[in-house]
């Protein structure tokens, strides 16, 4: 039997995978809070001041941790540098300047930036979701009237 720590392998860091696993998790702890709370329920001091510092951590560490610990880890860990191009399997990504046949440069610094960048998009989406079904949690959803052979609603409305 072979032993395999798979906290080791380079591209696993733990400080990434908690935070991101964490700021998920604090996200979209919200929906079952916002399940229990009935629409225009007032808040108090202490739930308002509360409520503020809990989205002020998450955002916190959405866009402040989160991307930092993959920049970390893409620099230390995996050594994505200015110095590192990307090639591709089998070189077919080989710039000009190197024998290839591609007239740009790819660095994989540039990758490490594109993935920051998808990560902020990722989080900037779940919480405008989050934010759309907070303000539309409780709505009820109107029947249409019956219509008459006319196109006309049968009941008057009040």
């Amino acid at each position: 039997m072979i032993a395999i720590d798979v906290l080791k392998w380079p591209g696993v860091n733990q400080a990434f995978i908690v935070s991101f696993v964490a700021a998920v998790l604090l996200t979209l702890a919200v929906l079952p809070y916002g399940r229990r709370r009935k629409k225009g329920q007032t808040f108090t001091w202490g739930e308002a001041m509360l409520a503020s510092t809990y989205a002020f951590g998450v955002l916190f560490l959405t866009y402040g941790v989160v991307p930092h610990q993959w920049i970390d880890h893409a620099d230390k860990n995996l050594g994505w540098s200015k110095d590192k191009l990307m090639l591709g399997p089998g070189q077919i990504l080989k710039p000009q300047s190197l024998g290839g046949w591609n007239p740009i440069t790819l660095q994989y610094e540039a990758l490490r930036d594109i993935i920051v960048v998808l990560i902020h998009a990722v989080f900037f989406g779940l919480h405008i979701f989050v934010v759309v079904w907070w303000q539309n949690r409780g709505k009820e959803v109107q029947k249409e009237l019956p219509m008459s052979t006319y196109g006309r609603p049968l009941v008057k409305k009040a």
